[in-house]
């Protein structure tokens, strides 16, 4: 394979460093959180009324940090420019030209906060519920619907009670960073308390912020190690690590699928979830749905009390859904990417064992990368534009046992279930 040259690369880092510093001041997430007042006036309406959130309540509440059609016009010149440097065939050049087309929508999603246009635009490029896996196939809404329903009875058992949290949000800090300093020698990373989120914890570049008053158990310590910090750290690390394609230190939305299907699918390879948080993913998947189809905040809100969450996990969730939205509108489809994302990575490691393409699996790992480009990062790290990732998790460090784990995998799934039922129903 005929190596790049030393112009091509630095021509490479030039466009990427643009990239990287062009989407500095988008910041999804805070850019459609609502506020610590509106969730107060919720309750204190008894969960009643619908919270008042419009296009207006963004403007006053989290105005943008960039003039959205300057920095749309930067990201145009810039897809102009690495198609005119780099060319427009080479797979690079294709990817990076992509990723500033998705934050153009990107900005033009956020200027379009409380109106239609913002769902619209978020189905574009998050995906919609009624998406299918396979062509005439299963959707993401049959897939909630089917967990919902195995979870449900499955939760029912005793032995799937969770242990009381009773570790503080300072305590979790302390711990994180113990564990963080071990697995990222040297690295710099952070894990800092913060006043003002609305989840439990958020991973940046080099740090993970817990927020002041969240309480936590064991198990959430372990998936928050494994989910923030081996996948979204770990990830960016690498991707920072490049010494040419520095945009994969950032995740377009385009990555965010495969980023938290690999973070979810690691919760359960390493054993730290549990049916409790995977009924959490799943009723992210039912709550989209359900707005989809029509359903308001208060729909959503009373449909997951009526699932066992309580009302302060109902409304945390209910407003991942309709955060940038307005709580009678469409929903942010952004969280369709855990439980569409495991699937479809889960299904890639599979293929890879049974293929014994085993190269091909730390490279999920070399930055914020998008699946379906995963043949082009396996021919950019052969040719030295991309090199390989520097951290990989335990289980794919030492790739055995799940090599081991995966192999019957492909001949049980296709054993049938109904039968499996008649065999061995009667001796439950």
């Amino acid at each position: 394979m005929t190596q790049p040259n030393a112009k091509y690369l630095h021509l490479v880092r030039q466009l990427s460093d643009r990239i990287v510093d062009a989407q500095r001041p988008i910041r999804i997430l805070n850019s459609i959180k609502w506020s610590g007042e509106t969730r107060s006036a919720f309750f204190a309406s008894g969960c009643k009324t619908l919270p008042d959130v419009d296009a207006r309540y963004y403007q006053r509440l989290t105005p943008l940090d960039f003039n959205p059609d300057a920095l749309s016009n930067l990201f145009f010149n810039l897809e102009y420019d690495i198609l005119r440097k780099l060319g427009e065939d080479t797979p690079l050049a294709m990817i990076m030209q992509r990723i500033c087309r998705e934050y153009r929508q990107v900005i033009r999603m956020l200027a379009a906060r409380g109106t239609p246009e913002f769902a619209a635009i978020s189905q574009q490029l998050y995906g919609s519920a009624s998406d299918v896996f396979h062509s005439g196939k299963l959707t993401l809404a049959d897939l909630g619907t089917q967990m919902e329903s195995v979870l449900t009875s499955l939760l029912q058992n005793a032995s799937m009670k969770e242990e009381s949290k009773d570790i503080s949000a300072k305590d979790a800090v302390a711990l994180l960073n113990h564990r963080f300093e071990s697995t990222f020698p040297g690295q710099g990373i952070r894990v800092l308390l913060d006043d003002t989120m609305t989840a439990d914890a958020a991973a940046g570049s080099d740090y993970l912020k817990i927020r002041s008053d969240a309480r936590f158990n064991a198990l959430d310590i372990d998936v928050l190690e494994v989910h923030e910090g081996w996948v979204h750290l770990g990830t960016t690390l690498n991707g920072m690590a490049q010494p040419w394609c520095t945009f994969l230190g950032k995740g377009p939305p385009s990555s965010t699928t495969t980023q938290e299907g690999l973070a979810v699918l690691t919760e359960i390879l390493t054993l730290r979830s549990s049916p409790g948080r995977l009924y959490k993913l799943v009723c992210r998947v039912r709550s989209i749905t359900l707005a989809e189809e029509g359903a308001n905040f208060l729909d959503v809100f009373n449909y997951l009390c009526g699932r066992g969450l309580s009302q302060q996990d109902s409304y945390s969730l209910a407003v991942r859904v309709f955060r940038g939205s307005t709580p009678t509108g469409m929903p942010f489809t952004k969280d369709l990417a855990y439980m569409r994302g495991f699937v479809q990575t889960y299904n890639f490691m599979r293929l890879c064992m049974s293929k014994g393409k085993l190269d091909s699996l730390p490279l999920l790992f070399c930055g914020k990368i998008t699946l379906e480009d995963i043949k082009t990062y396996q021919q950019l790290v052969e040719e030295g534009t991309v090199v390989a990732p520097g951290f990989l998790p335990p289980y794919l460090s030492d790739i055995k046992g799940l090599a081991t784990w995966m192999s019957f995998s492909r001949f049980i799934s296709q054993l049938n279930f109904d039968q499996l039922d008649a065999d061995y129903g009667p001796l439950l």
